[in-house]
């Protein structure tokens, strides 16, 4: 089915899909390392690329390749490749488009391995980077080195809630010829599509919202255009960050209710922020839907509603909110996001612990920063187990 011209759910369901041999309503997943060739001149063609065909599942698969071809229209994009991890994503983009004595620039609050891995493997193969608060784009500009090759956003920013704009910030990078790739984990397609703002690459950590269901780990890169995805898929393949095609068949069914699972975990957040920002024992509330956060006009004008990430600093520091943490009896106390499931974590001490403590107090990422995924429970629910650990601080 050609789903150019349907509506986003209508491609949820149906993008990507392929007739299968069977008929099967949902395509099945080709759980096979290797495929075998009608006879040595077909194998010979497949691997000359002269015909379409299927070798061997770290090269393709069609289970994986369903996903890909999914995400990428969503996206906007023109190919996406599945990797193993959101992570195996993120150095795909890496090794991709830096080399020795390239020079990177990167919002200071981003994923902390994001972060992490550049600095401290890539320094190793002679790269660079520069971290600055990427919402003012003065910063953006004044970190640009003639050696600066790649702009990597994250937006909103893990865990702060940052929001960098866009268009402005990929202005300025191609007027130097950098590329910019966005990590749009916790927006999804479905509230954001930087490629439409001029965006070069974006990522996801499938993990979060697009699988949406904390039972697979998977992530996803999409090029604007075959030069820039060749290159991407050139580290896929030789390095061997591929997906396994029981991991992409787990995604591709999450992904067919994304869109209502975000309608109601969002519906969730913005009465659970607006509780947040009422309570005598909550110093401050980080979010795009609250009139109160730094960017809230931006974030109107370039996401199509605030997500269900809330960043949030309880009086009393650290203490209070491990004892808030450690009082909530409905939300999880775990890492990761974007599932149907409540989650609250310490960034300082959990996701961005391998960062300096100066670095992360620079990027905003204080102590007493708790960071909450709003998952799809009933809300009065969601509220009632905050109210009652709020009570602890």
């Amino acid at each position: 089915m050609n789903t150019k011209d349907k509506g986003f759910n209508s491609k949820l369901i149906h993008a990507g899909a392929y007739e299968d041999a069977n008929g099967s309503a949902v395509n099945p997943i080709y759980q096979t390392s290797t495929f075998k060739f009608k006879n040595a001149d077909h194998g010979a063609r497949l691997f000359a690329g002269e015909e379409k065909g299927y070798i061997y599942t770290r090269l393709g698969n069609p289970t994986i390749e369903e996903l890909e071809n999914a995400v990428a229209e969503l996206e906007n994009g023109y190919k996406a490749l599945g990797t193993s991890s959101g992570m195996a994503a993120v150095n795909t983009v890496y090794l991709a488009f830096l080399k020795k004595g390239d020079h990177m620039i990167s919002h200071n609050a981003v994923y902390g391995p994001s972060r992490g891995v550049m600095e401290t493997l890539y320094p190793g193969l002679g790269v660079e980077s520069t971290y600055v608060d990427c919402t003012d784009l003065d910063n953006i500009k004044k970190a640009i080195k003639p050696n600066t090759k790649l702009l990597y956003l994250e937006t909103p920013a893990n865990p702060t809630m940052g929001i960098t704009d866009i268009e402005g910030a990929v202005a300025i990078a191609h007027e130097q010829n950098i590329l910019v790739c966005v990590d749009n984990t916790f927006c999804s397609p479905y509230l954001q599509k930087p490629i439409n703002m001029g965006a070069d690459i974006v990522l996801h950590s499938m993990t979060k919202f697009i699988n949406g269901h904390a039972d697979i780990v998977g992530g996803i890169v999409i090029a604007k255009n075959e030069e820039l995805y060749n290159k991407l898929k050139y580290v896929v393949l030789n390095v061997g960050f591929n997906m396994d095609p029981h991991q992409a068949w787990l995604t591709r069914r999450g992904l067919k209710t994304l869109a209502i699972r975000i309608d109601r975990a969002q519906e969730n957040a913005i009465k659970v922020a607006q509780f947040l920002e009422s309570h005598p024992k909550v110093d401050w509330v980080l979010f795009p839907g609250l009139k109160s956060h730094p960017q809230y006009e931006l974030a109107k004008k370039q996401m199509k509603g605030p997500g269900a990430m809330i960043s949030f600093g309880v009086k009393g520091g650290l203490e209070s909110g491990k004892k808030v943490m450690d009082n909530v009896h409905l939300a999880l106390l775990a890492v990761s996001l974007g599932g149907i499931e409540t989650l609250i974590q310490h960034p300082a001490s959990m996701t961005h612990s391998k960062l300096t403590k100066e670095a992360r107090e620079k990027a905003g990422i204080s102590d007493e920063l708790i960071r909450l995924s709003v998952g799809i429970e009933d809300v009065d629910d969601i509220i009632a187990d905050l109210d009652h650990a709020l009570s602890f601080a």
